[in-house]
């Protein structure tokens, strides 16, 4: 089977590293970012940066979108013009109201959606090694194999399209909950005059460790967080895991309290659009 001709509209964090796992594998990939520079930069790769949407979308097969947020997505889908009948691979995290907006949306266009957020950062996307939680119709599985086993390590195929959303909210309420407690944990044993190096000794290799701990623990130690999960983005999904509580029912006093410590480190930070979500620590240091 021939690879298809990929758009991918977006390139920042993630869509850069996709962009890259991609060309590894020899698929043909066409690219527009609202950001020039940045899709520019990819050409080395062998991947074509074009001046709108509709160019990179031009001659596609699959259009995968890794966009901020469900707006962006949207909009950004209406501008590229994709004829009826093109699969559109929505990778960007965007919620349970967002996904069903995209949904609508992608009926009204006539576009076959595969509703996939990932799983992962920025080396796992330029690694190849995502999580992709896909889902959508059976048609397109066969089409999009090739790029999904570029992008990643993993794909669950969870039922209509949507559920990937869904679940990705699930996801990301650990991996924060996983940040914050790494963040308080380091933050109370510097305070008690430890150092906190120790706690990730102590954890490691037991059955509370996990990498990404250590991985993030260490940004929060060093004070150095250059992005991975860029904090800004990491509030808007704790904002969107806010709003998947409400719908399931489910008390959101756990998330509320992460929100507030991002909120916080936002405020400390000078600009908070340039750092990693491991400088939610910040939020939790008194002002002197």
């Amino acid at each position: 089977m021939t690879n298809p001709v990929v758009a991918v509209l977006g390139t920042g964090t993630m869509g850069a590293g996709m962009v890259r796992s991609l060309r590894r594998a020899g698929i043909p990939v066409r690219m527009w970012n609202r950001a020039a520079e940045k899709a520019q930069a990819l050409t080395d790769s062998g991947a074509t940066a074009h001046a709108s949407p509709a160019e990179a979308v031009a001659g596609a097969d699959v259009v995968l979108t890794v966009l901020f947020d469900a707006d962006a997505a949207i909009d950004v889908i209406r501008q590229a013009s994709a004829p009826a009948g093109t699969t559109w691979l929505q990778c960007s995290t965007v919620g349970v109201e967002g996904s069903d907006r995209v949904v609508a949306v992608a009926a009204e266009l006539d576009l076959v959606l595969v509703d996939c957020p990932v799983l992962g950062t920025r080396q796992p996307a330029e690694q190849g090694a995502l999580v992709l939680l896909a889902s959508g119709p059976e048609q397109p599985r066969e089409q999009l194999a090739p790029v999904l086993d570029a992008l990643g390590s993993k794909t669950l195929w969870l039922g209509e399209a949507g559920a990937g959303s869904r679940l990705k909210m699930a996801c990301n309420a650990w991996l924060f909950m996983i940040t914050a407690g790494a963040a308080q944990s380091i933050a109370l044993a510097r305070g008690l005059g430890v150092d906190p190096q120790h706690f990730l000794d102590a954890i490691e290799g037991g059955p509370l460790d996990t990498a990404y701990a250590h991985v993030k623990g260490a940004q929060m130690i060093s004070g150095e967080h250059p992005v991975s999960f860029g904090l800004t983005g990491a509030g808007k999904d704790a904002r969107l895991i806010r709003d998947a509580l409400a719908t399931a029912g489910v008390a959101d006093r756990l998330d509320a309290a992460v929100l507030e410590t991002m909120d916080a480190a936002a405020d400390a930070l000078g600009d908070p659009g340039a750092v990693d979500v491991s400088a939610v620590i910040a939020g939790l240091t008194r002002p002197s």
